[in-house]
């Protein structure tokens, strides 16, 4: 397991669904921990202000959901990052998905009751979770859609696909939130529990901090909830578990 680096050096990553709030039905039916945001709050200001959340949710749901805990957010897996509270949302120059796509995704998801369409700034979700048998379905719709253009990428993600522009993920998000203050010159410690969130790891990595999945150290969402209150209570790491 990595080592964790000195706290006062750290910058704390923290990507949300499935890592700081447990999966729900619907993307819409989560549910913040009561005093999460405190939480998050009192490390934010610990860390000197870095600490973001790093997410493929727009960034207006993080605010809805944590308010200003964050110092930074980076949604849809760095297309859209606000690098400080307060400041304006920047997005890299990405393409949108082709109109016909989403009109796709709509006749798919009405094929399938109970799946879902998320529509993003710069991409789109198909939730299959309250409708398994759609998986390989979606999976072959998407595929073909996405044949017709090399501008788009489809990643699996919990019990979801979604197509977003090619070159963006959060490793990326991690490299330019690193190159801002609060973050520069911050050792990045990046926690994260899905397949989508291992480029964000890997980057953490690469600039001498630590990245871990939830899974393999934690447990479950409740498990990081915990050590982040230890964390903050101690204005140092808590003891990993």
């Amino acid at each position: 397991m990595d080592p964790l680096p000195p706290f006062h050096r750290a910058a704390l990553l923290l990507d949300m669904d499935g890592t700081l709030i447990d999966l729900a039905p619907t993307p819409d039916a989560v549910i913040v921990p009561p005093g999460l945001p405190e939480t998050l709050t009192t490390l934010r200001d610990e860390l000197g202000g870095a600490l973001a959340i790093v997410t493929g949710r727009p960034v207006e749901t993080v605010d809805r959901l944590f308010g200003d805990a964050p110092g930074a957010v980076a949604g849809e897996h760095g297309g859209a990052i606000r690098y400080a509270r307060g400041e304006a949302i920047q997005r890299p120059d990405l393409p949108a998905p082709p109109a016909s796509w989403l009109d796709a995704a709509e006749a798919l998801v009405r094929s399938f009751p109970g799946a879902l369409l998320e529509r993003k700034a710069r991409g789109f979700a198909l939730h299959y979770r309250q409708a398994p048998q759609a998986r390989d379905v979606f999976h072959a719709a998407l595929t073909a859609l996405l044949a017709t253009s090399s501008g788009f990428q489809l990643h699996p993600a919990h019990l979801l696909w979604e197509v977003r522009p090619a070159g963006v993920d959060k490793g990326d998000a991690v490299a330019a939130l690193m190159q801002r203050p609060p973050f520069a010159g911050r050792l990045p410690v990046f926690i994260g529990d899905d397949v989508t969130d291992e480029d964000g790891m890997r980057e953490a990595r690469k600039r001498g901090g630590a990245g871990y999945r939830v899974d393999e150290v934690f447990g479950d969402p409740n498990g990081v909830g915990s050590w982040l209150r230890r964390s903050a209570e101690r204005g140092d790491w808590g003891p990993l578990p």
